[in-house]
């Protein structure tokens, strides 16, 4: 008698709990297709590290072109938008709560693709790669945060492959260290497969340029970060791959590429607290977060979060607030930028000052 008590006990505390987990199951997925802004079918995969923000921005209507990047100040508190379009502004300037801003009118943008806050404690300014074919194509531009043209990189209008003077085909991003050292990825589809880096003063100090599949070869490198432990990753589009080099020196470090058999990597960033990147997948319209390696190690990428975003998103470039986290998207097929924030799980993202 007190065996088959024991037994149904047994029985009842699992059923309760199975109840239990089937609720909370639709619970979150309920919260999560309410949350997402987008279809029933966007949700969270693996650790949970990231949650939509559907209240920003404020007015997703000013998105008015194809968004093609996003930049943050952390420092401002402002995040830059690029689009595209005939009668579009270029670049849209809202604040990290939501808040618009002003919009850049300005004529000299024609095809804006990668956009980059750099300096954000003393003296920021926004750089953008311009792939257009016009006048004012086939190159990378500095502006102040009001959108002041400060100087041009490449030959305007003049798609080339030279070093002195440096030209440019088609230059997909451009990342300013703290150093003032640049790292270009040169090749959105054009004829340059190249990674560039420029000494602060804008001296070529290394450069990898051949198209192919080899090691340290490139076919439409799209995006470039470089880490606090002297490695530029650099999403190797065209091979679905990532590559490695020692910032200094320019040496091949290594490649991840069994992350990316469905699709290609679009856009590497790194969180605050230098443990995850941040890796957008196009055509699967996905936001895969890796592990980052220790210093002295590159191994292979492992998966440890993915956003999965609704068809048809297709997200392409990203940047992260450095002081809290947040992760900006910038969105061609939704035409939309969209922020997400670090859940709030003991495992929260270290913040700098």
């Amino acid at each position: 008698m007190k065996r088959r008590n024991h037994l149904c006990l047994i029985v009842t505390t699992m059923g309760t709990l199975f109840l239990l987990m089937v609720v909370l199951y639709g619970s979150i997925n309920s919260q999560q297709s309410e949350t997402s802004g987008l279809k029933p079918d966007y949700r969270l995969l693996g650790r949970p590290l990231y949650k939509l923000d559907i209240n920003w921005p404020k007015y997703p209507e000013l998105f008015s072109g194809e968004v093609f990047g996003v930049a943050v100040n952390q420092y401002a508190g402002v995040v830059y938008v690029a689009q595209r379009g005939e009668t579009v502004p270029k670049v849209l300037v809202f604040t990290t709560d939501g808040e618009f801003l002003q919009a850049w009118n300005t004529s000299t943008l024609e095809m804006p693709h990668g956009i980059f806050l750099a300096d954000a404690a003393t003296n920021p300014t926004v750089w953008v790669t311009d792939v257009g074919n016009g006048p004012y194509g086939h190159s990378i531009k500095q502006y102040s945060p009001s959108g002041k043209l400060l100087q041009v990189l490449g030959s305007m209008g003049e798609a080339g492959s030279g070093v002195n003077p440096l030209q440019f085909d088609q230059p997909a991003e451009i990342f300013v260290h703290s150093s003032g050292e640049i790292y270009i990825v040169d090749g959105d589809g054009g004829i340059n497969n190249r990674l560039i880096k420029l000494s602060k003063d804008l001296e070529v100090q290394w450069m990898h340029g051949e198209k192919g599949q080899g090691l340290a070869q490139f076919y439409i490198p799209h995006s470039v970060a470089v880490d606090n432990y002297q490695r530029v990753w650099v999403a190797d589009r065209g091979n679905k791959r990532i590559q490695v080099f020692n910032s200094v020196t320019g040496d091949w470090l290594g490649t991840w590429g069994s992350c990316f058999n469905e699709d290609a990597p679009y856009s590497v960033r790194l969180t605050p607290d230098q443990k995850y990147f941040v890796v957008v997948q196009l055509n699967t319209n996905q936001i895969s977060l890796l592990e980052a390696p220790p210093v002295g190690v590159i191994g292979q990428c492992q998966v440890v979060s993915v956003i999965q975003l609704a068809e048809d998103v297709k997200p392409h470039l990203v940047d992260l607030d450095l002081k809290t986290g947040a992760l900006y998207v910038a969105e061609i097929g939704a035409q939309q930028a969209q922020k997400f924030t670090p859940f709030s799980l003991g495992t929260g993202f270290l913040q700098d000052g």
